[in-house]
């Protein structure tokens, strides 16, 4: 009785924390970003946008919707993005996008950098940016 209590528990749990998660950029960006190219620009394999300007990815730190977001859109585990890092960073191959701490510590810094790109949970989304993607 208790495991089957405790197995409820972690199920209902783990649905609370599942939300809907906006890609966001400034909103003086006119690029237009597909999925591989967020996913590319995640992963450190792109560094501008389509129409050739520069992108500056921010991922958050740790949290909730930094897990949502590489399980949705970058299909990775948090172990295995930080393998993917490693080896990069190892090689001199490149540098993991800079973290910043919550969804608002996001939104700031892509309103004011006109080549950011981040994402928070969708909720959470002002007019401040544009949203591009949702997962």
């Amino acid at each position: 009785m208790i495991k089957k209590l405790m197995t409820l528990g972690l199920l209902l749990a783990s649905h609370a924390t599942l939300a809907d998660i906006a890609v966001i950029v400034n909103s003086a960006n006119a690029s237009a970003v597909d999925d591989g190219t967020i996913k590319k620009l995640f992963l450190g394999k792109s560094k501008s946008f389509a129409d050739g300007s520069s992108a500056a990815p921010v991922n958050q730190d740790g949290n909730a919707v930094f897990d949502e977001f590489n399980d949705k859109v970058i299909g990775k585990s948090s172990s295995q993005l930080n393998a993917h890092w490693s080896k990069l960073v190892f090689t001199g191959k490149g540098t993991p996008p800079k973290k910043l701490d919550s969804d608002q510590a996001v939104i700031d810094f892509v309103s004011s950098n006109a080549d950011a790109i981040g994402y928070i949970d969708a909720s959470k989304v002002t007019d401040a940016v544009k949203v591009i993607g949702k997962y």
